[in-house]
């Protein structure tokens, strides 16, 4: 919570003091702020927030970045899916799991995956920079979410692996316990889509997990 709250707060103290501050902020929030959504899709109008520990700590990251405006300074809260990319995050540590033969369904597998390929993340944030139409919160995901057990299944064909061992619920609970965090983390459903993003004209170069992966292969040949 400080390591997020703190550092807004901190920014938002010398932005005000600046003679000639940067026109546009954009601050890193969470697609994880809406309600757990296996009945429909949660967008940027449509979306309702939910209760949970990750929640509260997105809820309260806002409430810091929005709390007082800044003359002249447009404030964008980037709801952000989970990033695939090359080098780091989430997308190298699933290959390795997935190699492994641990690619399978975390619970029964039917939690959505809200997701971003890094390109679109970087092309999402340099079109709302150049378009002052944007503010307030906006989601930053690929507008084809995807069940976490179909994901796995992509990623082992894609890797040309068979199986995919499962992590039934009672697993993941002591595996949290162990290191602290919470199952909330792996089997949220995030059902998230980017409405604001698509109405402006946004066009994702990666709209589809397989094209996704397989990109992101290509490139760690």
């Amino acid at each position: 919570m400080r390591s997020r709250l703190e550092p807004t707060q901190l920014l938002n103290d010398v932005l005000v003091l600046l003679k000639n501050p940067p026109p546009c902020w954009i601050n890193i929030s969470s697609a994880t702020i809406y309600r757990h959504a296996e009945d429909r899709a949660q967008g940027d109008y449509t979306g309702e927030i939910g209760y949970g520990f990750s929640i509260e700590v997105c809820k309260a990251w806002e409430a810091v970045f929005f709390k007082e405006e800044i003359p002249g300074v447009r404030k964008v809260a980037l709801r952000l899916g989970i990033v695939l990319g090359r080098e780091d995050g989430a997308f190298p540590r699933l290959l390795n799991l997935t190699r492994f033969g641990l690619g399978g369904k975390l619970g029964n597998g039917l939690q959505y995956i809200s997701w971003i390929h890094e390109q679109d993340t970087a092309r999402a944030i340099d079109w709302i920079c150049q378009h002052p139409e944007f503010t307030g919160p906006i989601n930053c995901t690929a507008p084809q979410p995807i069940q976490q057990a179909d994901f796995m299944q992509c990623l082992r064909n894609s890797l040309g692996v068979p199986i995919g061992l499962p992590t039934p619920v009672w697993l993941l609970e002591i595996g949290a316990w162990l290191i602290g965090t919470e199952t909330e983390l792996l089997l949220k459903s995030r059902w998230v889509v980017p409405e604001k993003l698509l109405e402006s004209g946004f066009r994702f170069h990666y709209s589809k997990i397989e094209a996704a992966i397989s990109d992101l292969l290509a490139l760690r040949q």
